[in-house]
């Protein structure tokens, strides 16, 4: 189906390009949405006519997402999620848990907006993606813990999941010897 694109849209093209996609794209995604028009003469009039007024709208929004981008960009939050002792989360982080968790710390977001390829599904400091616009793209990092202790630590650059059988021994070699000790006075007596 021939469309005429009334914003950006992915890798289809640019405002006033007159494009062919697949019909399901067009009748599920783009014209719902408003993001393009179906190319037939009178549209094509239509879009010329009002073509000021759609770049005016995408200008005004690309400017509100480059605001919120500026605040966003390499900001960190963190999400409480309980989690084996391996760092294997008993549920997974989602896109919409990452928009609701910007949205506490006063940004807003869209779930839409986060592009998150699969959940999240270790404890650990991850880098998300957020397409705020079509031109305007930042990274914020999502900090998975299961404590705040935790993410503080993680924060840091330590790492939670790692086993440290250096500290299990040693306090296990050191209740032997207490054990041993005790036995030791224990007979002396």
């Amino acid at each position: 189906m021939k469309v005429i694109l009334l914003e950006r849209v992915g890798r289809s093209g640019h405002i006033g390009d007159e494009v062919t996609v697949k019909d399901g794209f067009a009748r599920n995604y783009l014209l719902p949405q408003q993001k393009a028009l179906r190319a037939t003469e009178a549209n094509r009039k239509r879009f010329e006519r009002d073509r000021a007024d759609i770049e005016q709208r995408n200008q005004d929004r690309r400017e509100a997402a480059a605001g919120i981008a500026s605040g966003l960009n390499g900001k960190s939050v963190v999400i409480i999620r309980q989690a084996g002792e391996t760092g294997q989360l008993y549920g997974s982080v989602s896109s919409r848990d990452v928009a609701d968790a910007l949205s506490a710390d006063g940004f807003t977001v869209a779930r839409s907006q986060v592009d998150l390829a699969n959940p999240i599904k270790t404890v650990g400091v991850h880098t998300v993606a957020l397409h705020l616009h079509a031109e305007v793209a930042v990274t914020v990092s999502v900090n998975v813990a299961r404590s705040e202790d935790e993410a503080e630590r993680q924060s840091k650059g330590e790492d939670v999941t790692a086993v440290n059988y250096d500290d299990e021994a040693n306090s296990a070699f050191a209740d032997i010897q207490a054990e041993v000790g005790s036995a030791a006075e224990f007979g002396d007596e």
